[in-house]
């Protein structure tokens, strides 16, 4: 999993012993401790970190609340209001769930903002890249599986809108449609079913995770200059360093997560989930939760049921194939000044989507809905291949050491040797 040898020397007979038979303490040291990282990373990089804390958190708070939630369509409203209401604590594990979610997803957004504004998904990290969209598509659909479980009308609603839609898909739509309803309309079997895929698919994403960071640690992180490690003067170990500001940024976080916790905790959820299920009866307006808008607005802006579901899919896809789409050799936005001017369109284009998915889907909503779907996939088909034929980048800094510096200047404090340092570089 390391990208570097590793320098650990176990003190004990114990330890000695242990190391020699298993040596997980060597693999963590190189991995975490001496592993050599660019000098030059900001609070952008800190979210991986982030990330993984809120995994750990919803993994965590997921099991305890799994030990009290009754997976029926007549148990499940009432087992969720006994959770807030009777267990000890239960309504801090459920707020702390449900707000968990929208903080990792705020997280991961982030991080994918970076990826693509800083070029991390070009080679020779396109597995890596690849691995995240995967992480990505999993907590999607993890997220839509527990947004279903309470059993309120959102959650009701949301799945029956969003399990109809898979029937347009051709020769196996029914079947799949089917298969995740349990019988020939969402009901009981369907909570049962959604419930034993929520609690799954978790333990994959962590599988996934461990993956992408093993990948990671192969070939090197990427940094805002965009250029590999040259020298020991460009690295510093990941502990302190990276460590310190990777906690600080996490503590950082994690304190705008509790003003939600604390203070606002149904601020991002919907009102009428704290209304039971009921099928004879459907709300004014079904939305999703706030981290799908984006792509619900999409579905919506094709007047055909399939071309909305196709188009939705391929907002996702399409962020695999970014590699080989963005055709420019210099990996930063920062040293792209056209492109740059683009991510921020793009940017902006992905929040007004995210506004346009929670209005009604009529009028002018429709056609500005229409509008930002086609730039967005103009993003990856049109200016990702053309801004890397005609763009003109700055020129790039001598090392990452200069593009802290300045060009000709020296730095004084820590470094790693040359050999470690070297170890996890790539040509690019």
């Amino acid at each position: 999993m390391s990208g570097t040898a590793s320098t650990y020397v176990p003190k004990s007979r114990v330890a000695k012993w242990f190391e020699a038979r298993l040596p997980i303490a060597g693999l963590v040291h190189s991995s975490f401790v001496a592993y050599p990282v660019p000098r030059n990373l900001n609070y952008f990089w800190t979210f991986g970190a982030i990330l993984s804390a809120f995994l750990g958190i919803q993994i965590i708070t997921g099991v305890w609340l799994a030990m009290h939630y009754e997976p029926s369509a007549t148990g499940a409203f009432n087992s969720v209001e006994k959770i807030m209401r009777d267990v000890n604590y239960g309504w801090l594990l459920r707020y702390a769930h449900a707000n968990g979610a929208s903080m990792f997803f705020v997280a991961v957004y982030v991080h994918m903002f970076r990826a693509l504004y800083y070029g991390s998904y070009k080679a020779p990290r396109e597995v890596l890249y690849i691995l995240g969209v995967v992480i990505y598509l999993l907590m999607m659909a993890t997220a839509f599986l527990g947004y279903t479980l309470p059993w309120g009308q959102m959650s009701f609603w949301g799945a029956t809108v969003i399990t109809n839609i898979l029937a347009a898909i051709p020769v196996v739509g029914d079947t799949i449609q089917t298969l995740l309803w349990g019988g020939y309309s969402v009901g009981n079997p369907t909570v049962n079913r959604f419930f034993s895929l929520h609690y799954l698919l978790p333990w994959m994403i962590a599988g996934v995770v461990v993956l992408h960071v093993w990948a990671l640690h192969v070939t090197g992180q990427n940094n805002p200059a965009g250029i590999p490690i040259k020298s020991g003067k460009d690295a510093v170990p990941f502990t302190p360093y990276a460590t310190v500001k990777d906690v600080f940024a996490t503590v950082v976080f994690m304190i705008l997560f509790a003003w939600f916790l604390f203070y606002m905790p149904n601020y991002l959820g919907h009102a009428d989930n704290y209304i039971q299920a009921n099928p004879a009866v459907t709300p004014a307006h079904i939305v999703p939760e706030w981290y799908f808008l984006p792509f619900y607005a999409i579905l919506r802006a094709v007047p055909s049921k399939l071309g909305g579901v196709i188009l939705m899919f391929a907002a996702v896809i399409i962020l695999a194939f970014a590699p080989w789409l963005d055709t420019s050799r210099i990996r930063s936005c920062n040293y792209r000044p056209i492109y740059r001017q683009f991510m921020w369109v793009f940017l902006g284009v992905c929040l007004l989507l995210g506004w346009l998915g929670s209005q009604p889907p009529d009028g002018g909503y429709v056609l500005a809905a229409q509008v930002c779907t086609v730039y967005y996939f103009a993003h990856f088909l049109v200016v990702m291949p053309l801004c890397g034929l005609f763009e003109t980048p700055k020129p790039l800094p001598g090392s990452i050491l200069e593009s802290v510096t300045g060009p000709g200047k020296q730095v004084g404090g820590a470094g790693v040797p040359m050999g470690a340092a070297a170890a996890p570089t790539t040509k690019g």
